[in-house]
This record gives structure tokens, sequence and C-alpha cells, in this order.
């Protein structure tokens, strides 16, 4: 059959056409090598171009064309089946052995013959967690996992305390050393103190880093093995061990925290008197209006990520939300403006892996794992990436054009771009579960920035996310800043905002295409150093913008 199918790929036909201009008889003889792998009408436009026919024969030749090659390709299968038959009849081909080809064939590709799919541990959790957190056990797990929280909690502040010391006691050694220099010490000597001052803060921190993580898995597992030991109890009513779990249970309660409450206290208060909050109700669509609400908000953005330690009411109900909607069709995210590297190194980046770190993820891999995911996701793109911009400059040098955009992407490919974003899961923090990781630059600080701006486009493709992934509660930097600087003057902030107002009123529309018209919430956060009369400003410039729902009062005729 092989010897057959070689025969049948190289076979050349040719390809004859008839027609006429005026009273001269013309024909177009062209070969072809069957089976033919070209598109007949890509076929067809080369023929018309390559022999300068005249445009009145086109839908004829195009037609006749495909007839030919439908036909030619038709009694080439149809021989190289009748080959294949006379080979199994005369013994050639082994029976069985196609039988088995073609019962391992069908078996693989029909779905009522394939494997089903092998138990997933991250699904069952998820499934018996979401049971749990919905039944009057929630309270108990809430309990267990603020007092794992609390237990790491005073873990890294040992820590932080540890190396304080440690950075003090290197400080007055290297005042020391500085008095001496240019008298029995040399810079050599300082150099020296400096590296082993260095070395000593890593293995320090190398040290901690290892407890911390040896910490959390131990407390992952241990959770995890306990929920699913709850969830089986309840399950089977009749166990004898179920009185011991819900024992167990009822003596889990919230155990204080012995660090830093009284500064919490007054953290949380100077927190409150500077957060001011406007919350608005909005109808958008043209012909089937969809409400939305929105919130202005002047605070800091890890404030939706940071636990508290102490389990007030209102602190409890946060978290209880958090965690009821944790697998359900309502998430929430937070966008956080991030430099062009993957990592947790520095700025709110680093401020947003130390909340992550204080308390155990049990659900999701650690914010460091996820990350080099991402860093190896993203190095594959940044691959493909610099090929195409290699081939697009080898292009462009050949047809005499300018490669200084194709440098310049070659030369950043292990950056990710402006615009772009990467996505990180989260059931540790307090009221959000997917943070978004919007690569901006400096740019966002000028004031000329335009719709079109890669910062806003990304915003426009994270509430495309949202839409697609149901996540209904988003959280966006109204002025695309986390901090405010002195070139953000108040004429400043107010075409920012502006800017961003009518940018994100536009998208909100567009979801109405993307998901139907689902009622969302969107949160626009200013820095906690915004003055209160330029709040005030935004809150009055909001409705102007958006078609704010107004109340009607309806009073009776006497």
């Amino acid at each position: 059959m092989k010897k057959n199918r070689e025969r049948f790929s190289s076979k050349e036909r040719e390809f004859v056409y008839k027609f006429q201009i005026g009273s001269e008889r013309l024909e177009l003889r062209v070969p072809l090598r069957f089976p033919v792998d070209e598109n007949a009408s890509h076929l067809h436009g080369r023929l018309m171009l390559l022999h300068s026919l005249p445009c009145f024969i086109e839908n004829d030749l195009k037609e006749a064309l495909a007839r030919f090659i439908e036909e030619e390709s038709l009694r080439d299968h149809d021989s190289d089946a009748e080959a294949c038959l006379e080979a199994v009849k005369s013994g050639e081909v082994d029976l069985h052995q196609l039988a088995s080809t073609w019962a391992k064939a069908y078996a693989e590709t029909t779905l009522e013959h394939a494997r089903p799919e092998e138990p997933n541990w991250d699904e069952d959790f998820a499934d018996v967690y979401h049971d749990l957190i919905h039944s009057p056990a929630s309270e108990t797990l809430l309990n267990l996992e603020h007092n794992y929280f609390v237990s790491i909690s005073e873990l890294i502040g040992e820590r932080d305390v540890e190396l304080k010391k440690l950075r003090e006691r290197q400080g007055i050694e290297m005042e020391k050393v500085m008095q001496e220099l240019g008298k029995s010490l040399t810079d050599q000597d300082v150099n020296s103190l400096a590296a082993q001052h260095f070395e000593s803060q890593q293995d320090l921190e190398n040290k901690w880093s290892n407890e911390l993580k040896q910490s959390t898995a131990i407390q992952k597992q241990e959770y995890q093995e306990w929920v699913i030991k709850l969830h089986q109890d309840l399950k089977n009513p009749n166990n004898s061990s179920l009185s011991n779990c819900i024992n167990s249970s009822e003596e889990i309660k919230v155990q204080p925290s012995q660090f830093r409450e009284s500064a919490d206290a007054a953290g949380r208060i100077y927190e409150e008197q500077r957060k001011l909050e406007e919350s608005f109700t909005i109808h958008l669509g043209a012909q089937l209006k969809t409400m939305h609400n929105l919130r202005l908000l002047r605070a800091d953005m890890l404030d939706f990520c940071k636990h508290k330690r102490t389990q007030g009411s209102g602190v409890k109900l946060h978290r209880l939300q958090t965690a009821l909607s944790l697998y359900s069709t309502s998430l929430c995210g937070l966008v956080l403006l991030v430099d062009n590297r993957i990592n947790s190194y520095s700025g709110i980046k680093r401020d947003f892996a130390t909340v992550c770190q204080e308390c155990t993820d049990f659900h999701f891999p650690r914010i460091e794992e996820q990350l080099e995911v991402v860093q190896q996701v993203a190095l594959y793109a940044r691959t493909q990436r610099r090929s195409k911009c290699k081939e697009a400059r080898d292009s462009g040098n050949q047809n005499g054009g300018s490669d200084e955009k194709s440098k310049n992407a070659e030369r950043n490919y292990l950056n990710i771009l402006p615009g772009e974003f990467y996505i990180t899961r989260h059931s540790n923090l307090s009221e959000i579960h997917v943070a978004f990781h919007l690569c901006v630059d400096d740019n966002v600080k000028s004031g000329n920035i335009t719709a079109r701006d890669p910062a806003i486009m990304g915003l426009r493709n994270i509430l495309k996310v949202c839409c697609t992934h149901d996540i209904t509660t988003i959280s966006i930097p109204l002025l695309l800043v986390h901090d405010m600087s002195e070139e953000m003057t108040i004429p400043w902030c107010l075409r920012r905002a502006e800017l961003v107002f009518k940018c994100v009123k536009g998208f909100m529309m567009e979801m109405a295409s993307w998901d139907g018209g689902i009622s969302r919430t969107v949160q626009f956060l200013v820095p906690q150093s915004i003055s209160e009369e330029m709040f005030y400003q935004l809150s009055n410039m909001l409705p102007q913008i958006f078609r704010v729902s107004s109340t009607l009062t309806l009073t009776s005729k006497h």
C-alpha cells in the first residue's frame, strides 16, 4: 500500500482549458501534480496573473479548474482504494493487524471509549471546601484559618525583630570602622566588612525564608487533611469519630495575636479617618440597560488584601464573604500597577508579596511559585515574539525599511511590555481572589496620555477577562498611579480622572456584548495622600460622565 501511495502522490496530470477571443481560439495547458495541496482559488488567481488572461473568462476558468481537480482527485482515490483492497485480498497486508489499527484509531477518537479522567486532588478539595463553607462549619473553618494567620504573623514578627537587631549591630560596627578609615584601616577593610554584613543578612533571610516555607507547607497539609476528614465525618453521621471531630471543631477559637496589636489598633483608627468613599448606581446600554455599581474610594490598594489581626464583626463578615465566593461566579479582582519585570523584589510588588506571605494559601500555590510559572510562560511568548521581530526586521531590511523598532523589541525581549499583564490567584487575602499585575512605564506620570495608551488598553483587556471569567467586582487605580508626586497637580488629576472615567464607561458598554449584560461593581481608588477637596471634585465629575440613577419623590395631591 505504501508503494501505491508513493505512486499516487507523484502523479502529474495536465489541465487543458479552451477559450475564444473574437475569432481566435486559444488553449491553456497547465501541468498539475496530484494530490493538489494548494487551494483551487489561489491557483486560479496565479494562473490569471501569470498568463495575463482576460477577465471575462475568470469565473468559467475557476469552475473548470475546480471541477478538474475534484474529478481527478476522486479518480486517484478510487484507484488507490482498489489497490489497497487487492493488497488485502492477496495477503500482502495482514488483516488482523489492519483490524487492530482501525480499532485503536476508533477507540482513541471516540468519546465513549475514552479513559475516564483521573481524580484531581485540587478539584476534589475545592468541592469539599465549597460544601463546608456553606454549612454551619464555616465559622470553625474561618477561626482555624485566622489562628494559622496569627501563627505566621508572629513568626514574621520574630523575623523582622531579629533582622532589625542584626542591621543595628552592623550599623554600629560600620560606624566604628568608618571612624578608623585612613588611620588604621583602608578602603579594602571597609569593603570586606560590608561584604560580611551582606552575607550575614542573606544567611539570616534564607534561614527565616526556609522556616516560613516549611511552616506554611505544614499548615496547608494539616488544614486540607482536617477539612477532608470533617467532610467525610459529616457525610457519615453514624461514624463514631464524628463526635470527636465536632468536639475538636468547637475547641477551635480565635487566638489573640501577641505582636503589634496596639500599633494595629492605632493604624486602623488612622486609616478609617483617612478613608473616604462615595457610591453610585448607574445604568448603561442603548436599549437593554444594565445596572452597575460604582464606588470612589480614597484608600490604599493593599487594604483590600491585608488581614486584620483582630476578629471584629465587620472583619469576619468580609472574610466570610470572600470565602463563600471563592468557588463561585462572583469573584473579586484588583489591578496592581507594576514594572516590566516579573518578580516581587521592589515597590508595590514586594509589599503585595509580603501581604500574601502573612497568611497561608490553602487552595493555590504560593505567590513565588505562581510567578515562576508566569516567568516560564512569558519566556516562551517572548521567544516567539523575538523570532517574529527578527523575521520582520529581515523583511524590512530587504525592502529598505527602518528596523529601529525591531531592534528595540529584540533588546527588551526579556521583559513584558507596557499594557500587558499577568494574573495571580489567591484565597488568603482579605477581600480579593484575583490580582491583575498591569505593566506600566513612566509615561503614565505624564499628562499627555490618550485613550490608545497601553495602560488604558490594558484596562480594557482586564475588563474583558473579568467578563469571561466571572469576576464581578474589580478595583482600579483611577489616576493610574499608586502614589502622588509633585507633577500631579489638580488639573493633571482632573484630566487623568476624566480620561479613565470615559474609557472605562466605554469598556463597560462593550461588556454587554461580551457577557450579555451582567451587573458588576467597579471601584475607583485614589491615593490616600490626595486632598479631600480633590476627592470631592472627582466625586462630582463621576455623575456627569456616567448616567447615575436618580431617585423619584412621589407626593400626593390633597
